[in-house]
């Protein structure tokens, strides 16, 4: 009975310190709300991002950009 109190115990210590009890300040949300910290805040650089990658993997799809790996669409 003592065993299993102990065991009890171990596992309501340890399940209660693997939550995480994360908070953001608002002064860290406007920050990360920051246009800089968007990755699509350019179209047109996101589409010339896309065009290199698909052209260098050799793959074809993906956010409408055709073509093979000659870079050639």
């Amino acid at each position: 009975m003592k065993t299993l109190l102990n065991l009890s115990i171990l596992l309501a210590i340890f399940i209660t310190s693997c939550t995480p009890k994360m908070t953001v300040s608002p002064m860290e949300r406007y920050h990360l709300a920051d246009i800089v910290m968007k990755s699509d805040r350019d179209p047109l650089s996101q589409k010339m991002n896309d065009h290199a990658y698909f052209s260098r993997e050799g793959s074809r799809g993906g956010r409408g950009i055709g073509g093979g790996g000659c870079g050639c669409n």
